[in-house]
């Protein structure tokens, strides 16, 4: 009996450790539980459907989504696969936002916007990144000089059956910009090749 008497005592001691949760994977799971649930707020219609069950209008949820919020340091950010997510995890912090998401039509606008920006993204970039000349260092244009226009030679006419014209006559005159060897004609070429040979 003092035996169990000792060992109330040591739990009850403040020097006793106290008993600490640990992972058993070390946090594996949550990490990749939490990394996937981020990942699914880049698509519009899983936002809305969370609004639309208001997932929104509780505090507890609400609260996870700004915990949610180290996802964006440069550690935990190399992980994001989709970094749109990253975006609207910004955006689930205004309560308009939230608000909004629950009306389709607000999440046919999101969608159509994060099409734009993709469709439009490597034109964008490229706009940024090449290097353009300082506006003083620029050279001045040369005076613009009248060419004279050159035309393609014109097509005898034939006694047989008419010749059709191709549609890209002027692709192969002299001092033509498009070269005779263009890439666009080449598959015309073969199947000529192909039907002589």
């Amino acid at each position: 009996m003092a035996s169990t008497d000792d060992a109330d005592d040591k739990a009850k001691s403040p020097s006793s450790p106290k008993v600490v949760y640990k992972d058993p994977d070390d946090g594996r799971q949550r990490f990749l539980l939490e990394l996937e649930f981020v990942q699914c707020l880049s698509n519009p219609t899983y936002i809305h459907y969370l609004a639309q069950n208001r997932y929104f209008e509780d505090e507890a949820f609400v609260g996870y989504l700004n915990y949610l919020q180290y996802w964006q340091r440069p550690e935990y950010l190399k992980f994001i696969m989709y970094p749109h997510c990253l975006y609207f995890l910004e955006l689930l912090q205004n309560a308009n936002f939230r608000n909004a998401m629950a009306h389709p039509g607000n999440k046919e606008l999101a969608h159509r916007q994060q099409f734009y920006f993709w469709k439009n993204y490597r034109n964008n970039r490229l706009k940024h990144i090449l290097p353009r000349p300082l506006p003083e260092s620029a050279p001045d244009p040369p005076a613009p000089t009248a060419a004279p226009l050159r035309l393609p030679p014109a097509i005898p006419p034939t006694s047989g059956p008419s010749v059709a014209v191709p549609p890209m006559q002027f692709a192969n005159a002299p001092g033509s910009v498009v070269a005779k060897n263009d890439t666009r004609n080449s598959g015309i070429d073969r199947r000529k090749r192909k039907k002589d040979g």
